[in-house]
């Protein structure tokens, strides 16, 4: 399959707790099928950890820790957790998390920027690109912009709705998250990666920068099918991946309630 690589990656979580197959959906697509296995327990603990990650850095969860015990002693009410309580709010960001992990795993783009980390309102979902990633040293200097959806019944709708999304995005041009990614590793004292990211828009501006398009439906084990159907669009460098499980649902409320004991 292009755009990606294949599923199979040696002892990598996510190869090991979901089976995958390649098809082609409506107009061609390509489209790649992940359903759960046996392996469930595997794929809960990854996430977690990925979600863990994703909102927030290492160095603030042990500060987070060593305040959370000071206001213990002075019986103080506690910090706001990092973590959204609202469950539309968590499957949104477990969706968004999954892609850009799998993404991670099948390709050789970095994902430079945590962007969930910066999120001023934990509660409410994140404007900007769901997921944006790079592939700085390849020729040429590559960008994957990715659209997820989370539906706990999948329907043209939502399908509809994914690729409407990657398709303002390529004719807006230059993806919207692009400075963003930037300022941050500015900010981080990343000067050398964060002028690479910056130079991207002169690479777009000369038509050196190659841009692909990823869409992800979890959903039901129907996401498969609903997919297979109803996804069809003009970009030709786009990809739609189906993540499906029984309970698609409860996974998420599992991984942030593992989430709230660990923190």
């Amino acid at each position: 399959m292009t755009l990606i690589n294949d599923h199979s990656t040696e002892n990598h979580p996510l190869s090991i707790s979901l089976t995958s197959s390649d098809e082609n959906a409506a107009s061609d697509i390509l489209h790649r099928c992940l359903i759960e296995n046996e392996n469930y327990d595997i794929f809960l603990d990854y996430m977690t950890r990925a979600l863990q990650d994703h909102h927030i850095s290492p160095h603030a969860l042990e500060r987070r820790k060593d305040l959370i015990k000071s206001l213990q002693i002075v019986n103080a009410p506690m910090p706001l957790s990092p973590y959204p309580k609202s469950l539309t709010t968590q499957k949104g960001n477990f969706a968004e998390v999954f892609l850009a992990e799998y993404l991670y795993m099948t390709t050789e783009v970095e994902l430079p920027v945590y962007r969930l980390r910066y999120n001023p309102n934990v509660e409410q979902s994140m404007k900007g690109d769901d997921v944006l990633l790079f592939d700085l040293d390849s020729d040429p200097v590559r960008i994957i912009v990715g659209e997820s959806k989370f539906r706990g019944t999948p329907n043209k709708q939502a399908v509809t709705e994914i690729i409407d999304g990657l398709v303002r995005s390529n004719k807006a041009g230059l993806p919207i998250s692009l400075m963003f990614v930037a300022e941050r590793l500015f900010e981080a004292g990343d000067s050398e990666l964060a002028e690479k990211v910056q130079n991207c828009a002169i690479l777009f501006a000369t038509n050196k920068l190659q841009i692909d398009y990823v869409g992800l439906l979890m959903s039901t084990h129907r996401a498969k099918e609903i997919i297979n159907e109803h996804a069809s669009s003009e970009l030709r460098n786009l990809l739609m991946i189906s993540l499906g499980f029984q309970s698609p649902e409860m996974i998420v409320q599992q991984a942030f309630a593992q989430l709230e004991r660990i923190r």
